[in-house]
C-alpha cells in the first residue's frame, strides 16, 4: 500500500514556529512606519514656535552695536575719544552743533577792554583796584597829550571828534607839524587853535581845553559856526634887546671872543678828563666789588611792570 496517505502526513520537515503569508517581516514594517511618519503632517503649536516682535530684535541690535563701540571707544585715549564722540554726534544730529558751542557774549579782546573804560581825562587822585581801569589808565599814560587829532567830517553840525596822539604820530610829526585833521596831510601855514571841547563820557557831561594845529582849509571847517581862540608867539622885547647887545659887543671885540673861546674849550676839556676818570674809578670800584656781595635774585615783575610792558609791545 502506498504511504500517502493523509494519515500518514510528516510534520517533522516542516518549521514548528508561527509564520503566515498574511504577516510582514520587521523590515517591511520598519519601511511602513518611515513612510507613515513622511505623509503625517506635524500639528503646528503657536505657544512654541511664535515669533518675538521687531522691538526685541531691535534692543538685542541695538545693546550687540553698543557693546562693539563701547570696546572700540575703550581701547582710544581722552582726546581720540573726545573727537570720536563730537564726530558722531554730529554725524546722526545734523545742525544741532549751536546747543554744544561756547557762550562767547562775553568774550573781549584788550583793545575791547580799554575801548569800555578809557577816558579823556584821567583824574590822579581816582585808585581802582579792577585790572580793566588799570589797563586802560596805563594805555591813559602812553599817549602824548600836547597835541589832539580832530575829526572835522561834521564841522556843519558843529560836531567835532578828538582823540591825543600816539607815538607813532609824534613820531612823523602828525598834529603838531602836520595838520592835525584825520583825512589832512598839509604841512604849509598851519594855525594853531585853543578849543572848549566838551564831551559826554559815561553819561557825564565834560569840558577840557585843547591845542589844535590845522592847514587854512581845516581851520575854516573849525571855525564855521564861530571862531576859536588862535595861539600866537608872544614877541619879546627884552630878549630882542639882548640879542642886538650881543651882537654888537661881538663884532667890536673879536679878541675879547677868542680868548673866551679858548677858556670855555679848556674847560670843556678839562670836565671831559674828570669824567673819563670817575668812570675808570666806578668800574674799578665796581669789578672789585663784584665777588664780595653774594648774588642778588631777580625781582619778581608786579601787575604794574607787566601792564607796562603789554602796552609797549602794543604801540609798536
Amino acid at each position: 500500500m502506498s504511504s500517502t496517505t493523509s494519515g500518514c502526513y510528516d510534520y517533522s520537515k516542516e518549521d514548528i514556529g508561527y509564520d503566515s503569508t498574511n504577516e510582514d517581516d520587521e523590515d517591511t514594517r520598519d519601511a511602513k512606519r518611515a513612510r507613515r511618519d513622511l505623509a503625517e503632517k506635524p500639528k503646528y503649536n503657536k505657544r512654541e514656535k511664535a515669533k518675538a516682535h521687531s522691538s526685541v530684535f531691535s534692543a538685542e541690535a541695538a545693546a550687540d552695536e553698543g557693546r562693539r563701540q563701547r570696546v572700540q571707544l575703550l581701547q582710544l585715549n581722552a582726546y581720540d575719544r573726545h573727537k570720536q564722540l563730537v564726530n558722531t554726534y554730529q554725524l546722526y544730529f545734523p545742525g544741532s552743533t549751536a546747543g554744544i558751542q561756547r557762550d562767547n557774549r562775553n568774550d573781549k579782546r584788550d583793545i575791547d577792554v580799554i575801548k569800555d573804560h578809557h577816558r579823556f581825562l584821567w583824574n590822579e587822585t581816582e585808585v581802582e583796584e579792577s585790572w580793566e581801569v588799570q589797563l586802560a589808565k596805563r594805555y591813559y599814560d602812553k599817549l602824548f597829550k600836547e597835541y589832539c587829532i580832530i575829526d572835522l567830517s561834521r564841522y556843519k553840525e558843529n560836531q567835532f571828534g578828538m582823540r591825543w596822539r600816539v607815538e607813532a604820530e609824534v613820531v612823523t610829526g602828525k598834529g603838531q607839524f602836520v595838520c592835525a585833521s584825520k583825512k589832512c596831510e598839509d604841512r604849509k601855514k598851519l594855525r594853531t587853535w585853543e578849543v572848549n571841547f566838551g564831551y559826554l563820557e559815561q553819561g557825564e557831561k565834560k569840558n577840557a581845553l585843547v591845542k589844535c594845529r590845522l592847514c587854512f582849509e581845516c581851520s575854516y571847517k573849525l571855525n564855521y559856526h564861530h571862531k576859536r581862540k588862535e595861539l600866537t608867539k608872544k614877541k619879546n622885547k627884552k630878549r630882542k634887546k639882548k640879542r642886538k647887545s650881543r651882537s654888537r659887543s661881538r663884532s667890536s671885540s673879536s679878541e675879547s671872543d677868542s680868548y673866551r673861546s679858548r677858556k670855555r674849550k679848556a674847560a670843556v676839556d678839562k670836565l671831559e678828563k674828570d669824567k673819563a676818570e670817575k668812570v675808570e674809578a666806578d668800574l674799578e670800584a665796581k669789578a672789585s666789588n663784584l665777588w664780595s656781595k653774594p648774588a642778588e635774585k631777580e625781582e619778581e615783575k608786579t601787575r604794574d611792570d607787566v601792564l607796562d610792558e603789554f602796552l609797549g609791545d602794543l604801540f609798536l
